[in-house]
């Protein structure tokens, strides 16, 4: 683009016609500025940087249109979603800067967060979903599929196949494949989130496929959800595997797995419909039976109140003890009805595996869109406000019911009736403003702590001090450990080096 003389004059090559020329004219001491191209180290920043890991160093590929592009597995340390994020490039141009920022910067050196010596990045979403149907017992693929696999995840070697199918062709198992990604000498066992019963631990012959076991570089036993590899779950197989085989070869692991796992993804395919949340009619009956008992339970209540019969809890006026039982007692309602609606919807329902393996959404979620919606709240407190001594004009004076004062019982599956709509609306409210005031409110504490810390650094004597020199601690943290380098947060994990001279 311009050639920079020593004397500072630009020469804007856009416009000279003899370049040829030019570049004899060219003497020692004149910078040239040239494109990015593939490899260049540059800084990548999404704001607000509220962390070390908010700018990170990567390595560029060039590719056409004008949009910055990015891996999905480092959205977490950004904490980037697609949704119209905008994201600073800055290109360090001395070979010093660069050096320091391949060195020190890049984001494979960043794995590890320095809040909790733990992983915060991994899988997340749809990784961990596929990830749980890849590493399943009886999930297998053809020739053909487990080498687009493979080939998609850069492996150029293909396995021994794990059986010969009824017609005499190979099967390779999904476990088989992933195991090509873990380090040839890795020992490791772990449960995930499938346990349930850790006092009677069948191990290899876990019938929830709860106990991971790694032995060689093999996977044996167990399936793959958060627990085993998300962003932010430390002592995890990705933990793992980067304590022990540092952060280069995690890049690998994590680079081949993504790519691996959305590939089966599109091999496979995986949808949420609406039938995911229906439940029948005899779990639908079970459920207003519990409701409606729970209401008249809660009128039990105002009546004791009323009569003089409640008796006040410790540290509570009468009231706060009569909105205390009827909280307990509605939300009791709906997480039975919860729990009714749950075993109804088997592992083989796409929204409960996503709910279980921690992809995305919880039991809650599940619950509040199959059984029932439960209790609005506003500031932690049944709704009360509204016209006067009522919530809205369409119920009595002085009426404390649990319709009146925000109870749901529908689903959003069924729908919300119009009062119902309405306390819901108030409800989600509160996280609205909650959301835009807080954001403020935590960013401006955010930069006077900022403020106030950032002369405070470790010396070589291994002293924390300040600009002056005044000291502030005797020793980094009081144990000089980093916490980014430590082993979620020890210095060595004893179990974990007993588990591996035992196992």
């Amino acid at each position: 683009n311009y050639v920079i003389r020593d004397d500072g004059r630009r020469i804007d090559l856009r416009f000279v016609r003899d370049r040829e020329g030019l570049a004899d004219r060219i003497q020692p001491g004149y910078i040239i500025e040239r494109h990015l191209r593939d490899g260049d180290i540059v800084l990548f920043n999404r704001q607000p940087s509220l962390h070390r890991m908010s700018i990170m160093a990567h390595e560029v590929k060039v590719m056409p249109y004008k949009t910055l592009r990015m891996n999905l597995a480092v959205c977490r340390p950004y904490n980037a979603d697609f949704d119209g994020d905008e994201m600073n490039l800055h290109v360090p141009q001395s070979e010093e800067a660069r050096a320091e920022a391949h060195i020190i910067m890049r984001v494979q050196e960043q794995i590890s967060t320095p809040r909790y010596g733990g992983p915060i990045i991994g899988a997340s979403q749809d990784f961990i979903t596929a990830a749980y149907f890849m590493t399943l017992p009886k999930t297998e693929f053809s020739r053909k599929e487990a080498s687009r696999l493979l080939t998609t995840a850069k492996i150029d070697k293909m396995p021994e196949p794990d059986r010969v199918g009824p017609n005499g062709e190979p099967r390779w198992s999904g476990r088989l494949l992933i195991s090509q990604l873990i380090p040839d000498t890795m020992n490791f066992t772990m449960k995930n989130k499938f346990c349930i019963s850790r006092e009677v631990c069948l191990k290899t012959a876990c019938p929830n496929n709860a106990y991971i076991q790694i032995k060689d570089g093999k996977l044996i036993s167990g399936v793959f959800d958060k627990k085993a590899f998300g962003a932010e779950v430390p002592d995890s197989v990705l933990h793992r595997i980067l304590k022990e085989y540092g952060a280069d070869v995690t890049r690998r692991f994590l680079d081949g797995i993504t790519v691996m796992l959305v590939e089966y993804l599109n091999l496979k395919g995986f949808t949420m419909a609406l039938d995911n949340v229906d439940i029948p009619v005899d779990a639908r009956k079970k459920i207003e039976t519990l409701i409606k008992e729970s209401k008249e339970e809660v009128n039990k209540l105002i009546e004791k109140y009323k009569s003089g019969e409640l008796e006040r809890k410790p540290g509570r006026t009468l009231e706060e003890t009569l909105e205390l039982e009827i909280q307990k007692v509605l939300s009791y309602a709906r997480d039975k009805s919860g729990e009714i609606a749950a075993d109804y919807l088997g592992l083989d329902n796409e929204a409960v595996i996503m709910a279980k393996t921690g992809a995305k959404g919880s039991q809650l979620n599940l619950s509040q869109m199959s059984a029932c919606v439960g209790q609005q709240s506003v500031r932690g407190q049944r709704i009360s406000r509204g016209y006067e001594q009522r919530t809205l004009p369409h119920f009595k004076k002085g009426d404390l019911s649990a319709d009146s004062r925000g109870f749901v019982d529908s689903s959003f599956r069924r729908g919300l009736r119009p009062i119902e709509f309405f306390f819901h609306a108030a409800g989600g409210r509160e996280g609205l403003v909650d959301t835009a005031v807080r954001t403020s409110t935590s960013g401006y504490m955010q930069r006077r702590l900022i403020n106030a810390l950032q002369d405070i650094s470790a010396r070589y004597d291994g002293t924390v001090r300040d600009a002056d020199g005044n000291i502030i601690q005797y020793k980094f943290g009081d144990d000089n450990i980093d916490p980014a380098k430590s082993d979620h947060g020890k210095i060595v994990n004893l179990d974990i080096i007993i588990n591996k001279i035992l196992e």
